[in-house]
């Protein structure tokens, strides 16, 4: 995946991620599938190659969704809610592109120097 890509996959995920909150609670809680459920999609050896961004983004759908309990639906009543924003979404963007390991100074200046 080169820049470009990365651009339009990235806006396809937002556009899902809002098109989710926006809908969720229109969706069962808890997923109707059996433990393990998910074996059937999974390759018996590893691939050989990559799969094309349009299969993995299908996959969300298809594979991934029907296992999910949706904590952040109004519905949700048990424990208690995680209380993903869209903000904290960009947050957890610019986290995971900076792949900070905050381990000491010179790996990380900004968070080592952070008061406790």
């Amino acid at each position: 995946m080169d820049a470009t890509q990365f651009r339009a996959a990235g806006i396809q995920l937002i556009h899902y991620i809002a098109d989710y909150f926006e809908n969720i609670r229109e969706r069962p809680v808890f997923p109707s599938v059996k433990p393990g459920y998910i074996k059937q999609y999974i390759p018996e050896t590893a691939p050989e190659s990559g799969e094309p961004w349009s299969a993995i983004f299908a996959d969300i759908d298809r594979v991934i969704m029907p296992g999910i309990t949706h904590w952040q639906s109004p519905h949700f009543h048990a424990y208690f809610p995680i209380l993903t924003s869209f903000p904290s979404i960009c947050a957890d963007i610019v986290s995971s592109a900076l792949s900070v390991i905050a381990i000491s100074w010179v790996s990380a200046n900004t968070p080592t120097l952070l008061p406790i």
